[in-house]
């Protein structure tokens, strides 16, 4: 069990990879999981899918909108009251702001999700610091995204807010190490899940286009073969979390299935 008896927190919990966190995170014997995200109903279908699993695991739900600082203190707060201690910390809440070209993009929405992306994963991160000093050590995994990587169409906005965070997740690698604190990021292309599914969907409606045609496209892209499940996709953020990676910090863990490889 790699995340046993583990305080964990997930933000962003929802349809997709914020829930397969939280459930992996039960099944691999964390003894509390933190559930938050704006939607009280997604909290609500998390814990029912975690009580299922019969593992006597904790659930804490705490409504928090992470651009918003107060409720990023609270979900903190709440944590270690319930717990006396936070491990770890799943950042998976995002915006992903409107996909436009740059030069026609409302960069009004681009300033949007750097709230969410950047500065209100900052906050919550700066939130869980403390408790996790006291503890002795922590892993927070940063959900990022191949966009960084690998530029696509209209998607500038939501990639750079990405990129920014990236290069803080690196200096807070460098400044927490001495507190046995590690700060990795885990960096996700294609995931079959609701999302890419709606996506599909969505450009199906627009273009009129068949949408097996449209899946094997992308999947010529990538060496696996198909699209990465998003239940895999969590696996691979749980490892960083993961005292199996106690010798890791600082590090970007693409996540793709080969689509991108970096030299």
């Amino acid at each position: 069990m790699l995340l046993k008896d583990k305080v964990v927190i997930v933000s962003g919990i929802g349809p997709g990879l914020g829930q397969e966190l939280s459930t992996l995170a039960a099944k691999e014997g964390a003894t509390a999981v933190v559930l938050a995200a704006r939607t009280g109903a997604k909290l609500d279908i998390a814990e029912q899918e975690i009580n299922e699993l019969g593992l006597g695991t904790k659930v804490l739900k705490v409504p928090t909108d992470i651009s918003n600082v107060d409720h990023c203190r609270n979900l903190a707060a709440k944590t270690e009251e319930a717990f006396g201690r936070i491990d770890v910390l799943f950042n998976s809440a995002y915006d992903p702001g409107s996909f436009e070209p740059i030069d026609v993009a409302d960069l009004n929405g681009w300033r949007r999700s750097m709230e969410v992306n950047f500065f209100g994963t900052m906050q919550l991160t700066q939130a869980c610091i403390p408790a996790m000093r006291k503890a002795g050590g922590g892993a927070i995994v940063m959900i990022a995204t191949m966009v960084e990587h690998k530029p696509l169409a209209t998607q500038g906005g939501y990639g750079s807010t990405k990129s920014a965070l990236r290069n803080a997740t690196k200096h807070l690698a460098l400044e927490l190490g001495k507190d046995n604190i590690r700060v990795n990021s885990a960096h996700m292309g294609w995931m079959w899940g609701p999302s890419v599914e709606g996506y599909f969907d969505w450009q199906v409606a627009e273009t009129g286009r068949d949408k097996n045609e449209m899946i094997a496209e992308v999947c010529r892209n990538i060496p696996l073969g198909s699209i990465p499940d998003d239940a895999d996709c969590a696996k691979a953020a749980i490892f960083l979390a993961s005292d199996y990676a106690a010798a890791v910090t600082g590090a970007g863990l693409d996540v793709n299935g080969g689509e991108y490889m970096p030299v």
